[in-house]
């Protein structure tokens, strides 16, 4: 499976009141990956929605992962991305087995990247990249990072932080695999500008 293109990324409080209409507009332009991302603590409207999307997803043919939480990704099913604070990847590889997808937040530190390679991840995050609305605190990555960690990681090398259809040409020029996107593609008017976002972030993969 080539991990390529669009990683759509939720986002409880931008998606209030159109979380699956949206949603489903951003898997109809096409998306690789999704990962459902919601920090609150109830863990019972977590499955729920967690469960909804995966049904989404299995009609689209489009991967989902669960945020930091491998317990849910082994109820469902599904993949997980964890953070530096979130659990050992080791752990959930054991949990979830060697077929699903366990992404891995590295910061703007290849070492990390390193680490997580010789855990087991399937794929590796670096971010952010320009300000970001979702995580603004987090430290900035360079394009020269990006190039590095292409040179020397044998993994796909997801982007976030900040990216726009304006903004992201140059990542996937220096390597980027992925282009993990919350405000970005989800901060339309309308669910047909949704669809419409998705489908041009994809077009950047597509070769000149």
């Amino acid at each position: 499976m080539r991990l390529r293109g669009l990683y759509a990324v939720t986002d409880s409080q931008l998606l209030a009141g159109k979380f699956l209409s949206y949603v489903e507009a951003a898997l109809d332009g096409g998306v690789t990956l999704l990962q459902y991302r919601d920090k609150s603590g109830d863990e019972t409207r977590r499955l729920r929605e967690a469960s909804a999307l995966l049904k989404l997803c299995e009609r689209y043919k489009t991967r989902l992962i669960i945020n930091d939480d491998a317990e849910v990704a082994a109820r469902l099913g599904v993949g997980v991305h964890l953070g530096q604070t979130d659990g050992s990847l080791p752990d959930a590889r054991a949990l979830l087995g060697h077929k699903a997808i366990v992404g891995a937040t590295c910061h703007a530190q290849l070492e990390l990247a390193d680490k997580a390679k010789a855990d087991g991840a399937t794929y590796v995050a670096f971010g952010r990249f320009f300000n970001s609305q979702t995580k603004p605190g987090a430290p900035t990555c360079s394009l020269d990072l990006l190039s590095q960690a292409r040179k020397r990681i044998n993994l796909p090398i997801a982007v976030i932080g900040g990216i726009t259809l304006d903004n992201a040409a140059p990542l996937v020029a220096h390597g980027a695999d992925l282009l993990a996107v919350v405000h970005g593609l989800f901060g339309a008017e309308t669910t047909q500008e949704v669809t419409r976002r998705a489908r041009a972030f994809n077009d950047l993969f597509k070769p000149a």
